[in-house]
């Protein structure tokens, strides 16, 4: 661990402000940030930068050449090229730096894996024997099915889905607004069989668990106050670890398996891209990989000349 220069600290912190504030980006994300800038700065002192204006695109580079040697994963290394761009493009802009260090930076070739997703006969014995439960796990077997059936409905991520009120579902049109990355606003339909759920939990399950401090949420942890992501993480895995042969994935397992039995039903790309909130059609792209490697898995095992 090295001491940062108060120029340093002071900068990180002002970075953070800014990332929070007129960004608008989650804890989660400005920590990302804060912690690949903050593994920058040291790296930067160990060279002698006590000051963010030092920075040099050889300097940027010594340091990733640095993290690879480390052995950090390509992904890992192509998100702190990534924020070091944006680091030193708001150091230029707002006058910190003299110029822009990282305008020239590359990003390691990232290699992305197939997500994995379950079968059609998994998620339908994934929510089969949820519901057969239900005699026995009461309210929260109702809030359970109601989770699962609309992340996999929807393909909405875990952080949207427990951000989610009551006033967000609207039952007749079975459309739910949710705030993605940036706050973004989107809504994403979903089918009948996620409308009776949601309708079962509101109507009989939810009124059990209802608190005080429940407030408008839609769904509610053990103790009556809006549940959390790991409680939603940990339900996912439980009911999961159920279904036989099937592979242990959370929330965003089903948001991959949302994807790609989306696009293998014959959704078009963009369609998908709008329904998962992507800003990207690049990163929607990659289910098109799933779905093809499942359609050639599927040859191999019936062709007779495969």
């Amino acid at each position: 661990m090295v001491d940062l220069s108060e120029t340093w600290a002071r900068v990180l912190g002002e970075y953070e402000q800014h990332l929070a504030a007129e960004r608008d980006l989650s804890v989660h994300s400005v920590r990302a940030y804060l912690v690949d800038l903050s593994n920058l700065a040291e790296h930067a002192s160990r060279l002698g930068i006590d000051d963010p204006n030092g920075l040099t695109i050889r300097s940027l580079r010594s340091w990733l050449a640095t993290q690879q040697t480390l052995g950090r994963a390509r992904t890992t290394l192509a998100r702190r090229a990534a924020a070091a761009r944006v680091f030193t493009t708001w150091l230029s802009r707002t006058g910190r730096a003299d110029s822009d260090a990282g305008a020239l930076l590359a990003s390691p070739k990232a290699h992305r894996e197939l997500p994995e997703a379950l079968s059609l006969t998994e998620v339908r014995a994934l929510l089969d024997s949820t519901t057969e439960a239900l005699a026995t796990d009461g309210s929260a077997g109702l809030r359970d099915l109601a989770i699962l059936e609309l992340l996999y409905a929807t393909g909405i991520r875990v952080g949207e889905l427990v951000t989610v009120d009551l006033d967000d579902i609207d039952r007749a049109r079975r459309v739910v607004r949710v705030f993605g990355k940036g706050r973004k606003e989107r809504m994403v339909p979903f089918g009948a069989p996620a409308g009776d759920a949601v309708d079962l939990w509101v109507e009989r399950g939810r009124p059990d668990i209802a608190t005080e401090a429940s407030g408008p949420a839609l769904f509610l942890g053990v103790r009556g106050s809006r549940i959390d992501p790991r409680a939603v993480r940990r339900i996912v895995h439980e009911r999961l670890a159920q279904v036989e042969g099937a592979p242990d994935l959370g929330p965003h397992g089903l948001r991959h398996t949302a994807a790609t039995h989306l696009l293998e039903g014959g959704a078009d790309l963009r369609s998908v891209q709008e329904i998962l909130g992507h800003a990207s059609l690049g990163t929607t792209q990659i289910y098109t990989h799933v779905s093809t490697e499942r359609l050639r898995s599927a040859y191999r095992l019936a062709h007779p000349r495969a």
